[in-house]
């Protein structure tokens, strides 16, 4: 049992949120602190042009609506909006915070992320902390 869980939370179709939450909600003690995490990668500057000015914006505050929404099917749970690289950015993020666990879902590997490297393998790799790959 964990008394403070990471969730980063991607949405896109190549994750399936529902088994995070729910490992969450199984792993977490009783008082647990759980806080689910979206990072927004930056926008090259040659595309921000062509977004509507306000795009940033209402997208940020999209996502911070349905994090709350997530946050509140568990229970001690809150959501977190943070900017930059994804992988880079929840190693940051949990290492300031401390989590004992991170709970993070990953892709089916394919050859570019045996080039390249996912983030969940990123977080694997370099995590101070407890993680847990859900597929």
């Amino acid at each position: 049992m964990y008394n403070t869980i990471l969730v980063p939370i991607a949405f896109d179709d190549e994750h399936d949120i529902s088994g995070p939450l729910k490992l969450a909600k199984l792993l977490a003690t009783p008082e647990a602190e759980i806080t689910l995490l979206h990072v927004m990668e930056h926008i090259p500057s040659y595309a921000i042009s062509y977004l509507p000015p306000d795009y940033l914006v209402k997208s940020r505050d999209a996502i911070a609506a349905e994090l709350t929404r997530l946050a509140d099917t568990l229970p001690n749970a809150r959501g977190a909006v943070v900017e930059g690289h994804a992988g880079r950015t929840i190693l940051d993020w949990a290492a300031s915070h401390n989590p004992d666990l991170i709970i993070v879902a990953s892709h089916r590997p394919g050859m570019q992320d045996l080039l390249l490297g996912s983030t969940a393998a990123q977080i694997v790799r370099h995590a101070k902390c407890a993680v847990h790959v859900v597929r």
